[in-house]
């Protein structure tokens, strides 16, 4: 029978203790004190601490009653990871009167826990704040009743304040102390993670850590002495590696590689920073050694300012300097190399992709990031696999390790074996198979769909006319402003919107006006860089009207490079009826100066908009009445209908699609948009994700704008839908109010 336990005792006690708290000789005592405190009232063979590191997410066992005390510290679980870390995770309380036999039990080597059956957690928070875990065991099966749970809840929230500020004194007093987890094989035989870039690769990983080039080129490596007069030879063999880098770079991406690597040839002739080298060379200093403190001291002082454009140039001095020494070693190292390799980066600039997309990169894996980030659009357009997983531990991945990188599913197996090896090797054949594709598509009962092509580098335009895309849907127009040093001219995008128009003779084209902000920052703008809010700042339309010499730039390039093609000018981010009619007008302004300059350019454009914000719902009737064209841009609106930020990680789970008002949203505007024009087409992950086309299909769309290598699965998927049916299913939808039951027509 069990016992009785003084659970009213237990908290005056608890309560005591916490105002007792300044009185105890450190904080590790305090909370030692306290896991003794509830273990013996509660009757409980055992009661644990774990605290959480948020930068981490890591939670650390910092105190024990009836557990080995040498695995204080020791101890580490992954948020989710084990009974505990999924207490934590859910913010709930778990209880388990037999937890061996719970699939989530975690078994720790050496803790001694395996004894206890019974076992109790609940979480230690302040509202979503995760602070960490309280754990009770005993050795008793099905000992814990519903007021052992009630109980201890209560003590946590009653301790919450004065836990919370031991965790943070701790971290303040010893940065150290809650260490990285270190990399495991076998912890990561199989990763899951979210999809960047879709794709498929198997190659050697290869970690990108820029504050450990120099321990990687230095360790364990016996550098003789070099000379003054080998260090300039190396720079000459830099100079001319860099250059060469560039020229491949535009050659394949012209559109986007504009003087990406400027930045390190400049450094390569300032002779400030060469003299400065020469300096510690004449001073007896090796070579090597010279270099590298030079370019760890004007990295660290571009680090210290403000700006943000100047300090991610410490990566090109970083750069510069590795590149340098790795000359100078010649044939002793090769530092980090990234050739044919999968990289791993806990984050990366634009830049940094196009730079391995010339190093023949096979994927990326990243640590940090949102799927549908500017870094992952590119990475898809260049066809590298990425794939986003918060895994610290990989960053410390010896460079042996095979990776494969399933990114059309998010899986990440590190040396996988030779049945997963096959597996792949099959799928990735019957990839390779032509794919048919055919002219028009049409629904199993004949009803023409049209699938045009979203355009991000001029490179996608080869998948497009293969995969016999309708036109282009939406050219993203941004990224030459996102990679380059500055704001391209009025002549540097004609040149590029010459070529979109070029590579699509005679079909439709849909130019989206620039398009900023939110996870799209342009480094060299300072204004836009230091926003607090950017995605409810100074965004796309709003940045063009608020700089109307920049926009016009870029509307009359877009006029002059569709003077013969069937132009479509397309205005993001609207959010009234005064909005658009301004843009249009100043547009209009353009074709008048240009006629007057006596310029060729295009004279009767259409003018649309995408439907992205919750304010064009109610104002749907009036914007039809203006606009030639619709497009409705479902990561937006899906975005800031739900006030979810779809690049933040913490409440990805938050961002639903098939959310009841997003569904319902769609319908209105669809049905206000057809009573004018039928010109109104779909973009954005949903538009081309499967189970969403019925749906579409079935609330009247006919027009959908998507990645172009996703044109072959969405055809064939398209001739299996009977419009009938369609219309039922987008029925049913509609009616539906819970998730649940939409999650069974969906998911």
């Amino acid at each position: 029978m069990k016992k009785r336990r003084d659970n009213t005792e237990l908290i005056c006690s608890i309560g005591e203790l916490a105002g007792l708290f300044t009185d105890t000789t450190g904080l590790e005592n305090f909370l030692q004190k306290t896991v003794t405190m509830i273990a013996q009232h509660m009757h409980s063979s055992v009661c644990s601490i774990y605290l959480y590191d948020d930068s981490s997410q890591l939670l650390t066992l910092y105190a024990t009653y009836g557990l080995n005390q040498k695995v204080i510290k020791n101890v580490q679980l992954r948020l989710g990871e084990g009974l505990t870390g999924l207490c934590l995770k859910e913010l709930r309380p778990i209880c388990e009167q037999q937890a061996s036999k719970n699939l989530n039990f975690k078994y720790f080597s050496g803790l001694g826990e395996e004894k206890f059956e019974s076992f109790l957690a609940v979480p230690i928070n302040r509202g979503a704040n995760r602070i960490g875990a309280m754990v009770i065991q005993n050795k008793e099966k099905d000992f814990f009743t519903d007021v052992d749970v009630n109980t201890l809840r209560a003590i946590s929230i009653q301790l919450v304040n004065t836990i919370e500020m031991a965790r943070l004194m701790m971290l303040l007093s010893t940065p150290k102390t809650l260490p990285v987890k270190k990399f495991n094989i076998e912890d990561l035989r199989f990763l899951k993670g979210r999809v960047g870039a879709v794709g498929y690769a198997y190659a050697k990983g290869a970690v990108f850590q820029d504050d450990k080039q120099w321990s990687q080129m230095f360790d364990d490596v016996e550098i003789k002495n070099f000379t003054l007069k080998e260090f300039h030879q190396a720079l000459k063999v830099t100079e001319k590696q860099i250059d060469d880098l560039q020229k491949d770079v535009e050659e394949k991406l012209a559109d986007v590689a504009s003087l990406i690597f400027s930045a390190q040839i400049l450094m390569l002739k300032d002779q400030a920073f060469i003299s400065l080298i020469e300096e510690k060379i004449a001073q007896g200093i090796n070579p090597p050694f010279a270099v590298a403190s030079v370019v760890d001291d004007y990295a660290d002082k571009f680090l210290k300012i403000e700006d943000d454009y100047i300090r991610e140039k410490s990566l090109d001095i970083r750069d510069v300097g590795v590149r340098i020494v790795a000359n100078l070693l010649g044939g002793q190292h090769k530092p980090g190399a990234v050739k044919n390799k999968i990289v791993i980066a806990r984050e990366l600039l634009p830049s940094d992709v196009l730079k391995f997309s010339s190093k023949d990169v096979q994927g990326i894996i990243l640590l940090t990031g949102g799927t549908t980030s500017h870094v992952s659009i590119l990475a898809q357009s260049l066809k590298i696999p990425l794939i986003i997983v918060s895994r610290g531990e990989l960053l410390e991945m010896p460079g042996d390790i095979d990776i494969l990188m399933d990114a059309d599913q998010g899986n990440i197996y590190l040396n996988p074996n030779k049945d997963i090896l096959k597996s792949f090797a099959e799928k990735e054949a019957a990839k390779r198979t032509k794919v048919s594709v055919k002219a028009k598509t049409l629904t199993k009962d004949g009803q023409l769909v049209q699938l045009y092509a979203n355009i991000n580098l001029l490179g996608d335009l080869q998948t497009a006319r293969v995969f016999k895309a309708q036109g282009i849907g939406l050219y993203r127009s941004e990224f030459p402003f996102i990679i380059r040093n500055s704001f391209p001219s009025e002549e540097e995008q004609f040149v590029i919107y010459n070529k979109l128009v070029e590579g699509m003779p005679g079909k439709e084209i849909t130019f989206r006006t620039l398009d900023i902000g939110g996870d799209k920052v342009l480094s060299y703008f300072e204004q836009h860089s230091k926003e607090n809010n950017p995605f409810l700042g100074m965004r796309s339309i709003r940045f063009s009207l608020a700089h109307q010499d920049v926009f016009a730039q870029q509307l009359r390039a877009i006029l002059r490079a569709g003077a013969q093609a069937p132009l479509r000018i397309m205005f993001p981010m609207i959010s009234s009826v005064d909005e658009f009619v301004q843009a249009r007008q100043l547009a209009r302004d353009c074709i008048d100066q240009l006629m007057i300059e006596g310029k060729i350019c295009q004279q009767q454009p259409l003018f649309g908009l995408m439907l992205e914000l919750p304010s064009v719902i109610e104002i749907i009737d009036a914007l039809a009445a203006e606009a030639d064209f619709f497009s409705i841009g479902t990561n937006d609106f899906i975005q800031y209908m739900l006030a979810v930020d779809r690049t933040n990680e913490k409440i990805a789970n938050l961002y639903k699609p098939y959310h009841p008002s997003i569904l319902r949203s769609f319908k209105r505007i669809v049905q206000s948009v057809l009573l004018k024009t039928d010109d109104i087409s779909v973009c954005g992950d949903m538009a081309q994700d499967l189970k969403y086309l019925a749906f579409f299909i079935g609330i009247g769309i006919r027009k959908f704008s998507i990645n172009p290598s996703f044109i072959p699965r969405v055809q064939a998927k398209i001739e299996t839908i009977e419009l009938g049916e369609a219309q039922r299913f987008a029925q049913k939808a509609l009616s539906a109010s819970s998730f649940s039951e939409i999650e069974r027509l969906f998911i």
